[in-house]
């Protein structure tokens, strides 16, 4: 337990990866600043502005050092966060001090830091996604032709496969990683827009030369990887960027708590166990159970990450003119709060996945239990042809599987098969027949070709696609 006595955010102690955090983390933040003035000073050298090189060099030599104890205490006397590292660094680095910043507003530095985070963030989560994605995949594969008890209402409805299931979960996490991919693809940069917009700063700095201010502009881009520029811009780039992004983050938390609460009731019913350590303890009272804690805890991730797009959607809906400050507060919480929980709840997805444990004879037994309602549409069709009337018929049914249904919760033989063959509207049809028909298999339609058709047309493809934009870091955490 730690001894410090300030609050410490879960996120990090307990969830979230060390890459993630790292991501978000001040010292990377402070890195970032540093290099956006590097690339802004040595391009307006390139493009004519007279800056010595021993200050570009003293920039260089000074990327990864920042004291933030020092900026601290610039920022208690300035009361302005950017300016206290622009005075840090000026410190450090003094044969740069007076080029540092030149030109530029503080939203070059915090919002260029921003967009590069984000989309650093963003192919992060997008290999947590294929990780996700390959479990799921083997694991269709694996159980592509195993019929199973699908439900609407979660009552018991037709047949489906455990592998087909599984698609339904891959099929949404795809979704998300098709939404993070296009924005990644996306992303713009702020750039070197100036105080408001309009980059007169940088028009004066180079005496009026429109197309040196649209180089710088194009240029620095380029240094940090950005294809696209926001064309326009106020002092900052605008905030539906964040609300587009914390869209697709929350998509995740949603297919996470998807794939979370199916576990626990499949878990509930026997038929699907998430993985368990060897000494995992389900309860301090009632030492026999086990408990979906990764599922569940999957869900409560999800929720507060679906509740975070909020704040985005009103900071971007909020912004006045062009500038205001109250989206700094509230973005430097939820931007990287959201990212947190994205990266932990897709840890704890691909846990799952690759170890989800499928009590066959349960998935089987349940089957079986459910076999005589599940045909009772193919003993309608047979009746039907045997010259019975389909009305009349589909009435029979329904009184007898609903008796059949109330003599198994009293504990006794339900029987469908024997009383419908015992009927007389079903004369034409005797038992035999009816038991010919209660072969699983003939009830689960196209599922096993769906699950090939899915992976080997749409999600294979997609992989593909994963890995030339995914970043994965080998270490993760332990969940």
């Amino acid at each position: 337990m730690t001894t410090d006595p300030r609050y410490i955010s879960p996120l990090g102690t307990r969830y979230s990866s060390a890459a993630m955090q790292q991501l978000w983390s001040a010292p990377h933040r402070a890195g970032l600043w540093r290099r956006l003035w590097l690339a802004l000073a040595e391009t307006q050298r390139q493009l004519g502005v007279a800056i010595p090189e021993p200050a570009i060099a003293a920039i260089r030599d000074h990327l990864d050092d920042a004291d933030l104890d020092a900026v601290r205490e610039h920022e208690r006397r300035l009361r302005h966060d950017v300016m206290a590292h622009i005075h840090h660094l000026g410190e450090q680095a003094p044969e740069a001090r007076a080029y540092l910043h030149l030109g530029a507003t503080s939203c070059f530095v915090t919002d260029n830091a921003d967009l590069i985070v984000l989309r650093d963030a963003m192919r992060l989560l997008l290999g947590r996604l294929r990780d996700v994605l390959r479990a799921l995949r083997a694991f269709a594969l694996t159980h592509a032709g195993e019929p199973t008890l699908a439900y609407t209402h979660f009552q018991p409805a037709q047949l489906t496969t455990v592998g087909k299931r599984a698609t339904l979960w891959a099929l949404d996490f795809a979704m998300d990683a098709e939404a993070l991919l296009a924005l990644v693809e996306s992303l713009p940069f702020r750039g070197c827009k100036g105080t408001t917009g309009t980059q007169a700063s940088f028009l004066e700095l180079f005496a009026g030369d429109e197309q040196k201010v649209r180089a710088l502009d194009r240029r620095v881009a380029e240094v940090f990887g950005f294809a696209r520029m926001v064309p326009v811009s106020g002092q900052t780039y605008t905030r539906k960027l964040d609300a587009q992004v914390l869209d697709a983050w929350a998509g995740v938390g949603q297919s996470c708590s998807k794939l979370g609460n199916d576990l626990r009731l499949l878990q509930h019913e026997g038929e699907i166990l998430e993985p368990a350590e060897a000494a995992q303890v389900g309860s301090s009272a009632m030492p026999y159970k086990r408990n979906p804690m990764r599922a569940e805890r999957m869900c409560g991730l999800g929720r507060y990450l679906i509740a975070l797009r909020e704040n985005t959607a009103y900071t971007a809906a909020t912004q006045w003119l062009e500038r205001t400050l109250d989206d700094s507060a509230n973005r430097r919480l939820v931007l990287a709060d959201g990212a947190l929980a994205a990266d932990a709840i897709l840890l704890l997805a691909a846990d799952l996945a690759r170890g989800l444990e499928v009590r066959l004879p349960v998935v089987r037994r349940h089957v079986e239990r459910g076999m005589p309602a599940m045909a009772t549409e193919r003993w309608l069709m047979l009746a039907v042809s045997a010259g019975g009337d389909r009305q009349s018929l589909h009435e029979v049914i329904r009184r007898h599987a609903w008796a059949a249904r109330d003599a198994e919760d009293r504990g006794e033989s339900s029987d469908l098969l024997g009383r419908l063959a015992a009927d007389p509207a079903f004369g034409a049809l005797d038992a035999q027949r009816l038991q010919a028909e209660l072969d699983p298999s003939r009830y689960v339609g196209r599922a096993p070709g769906q699950v090939r058709e899915y992976v080997t047309e749409y999600l294979d493809p997609l992989l593909t696609r994963l890995d030339a934009f995914a970043v994965h870091d080998a270490a993760g955490v332990t969940v």
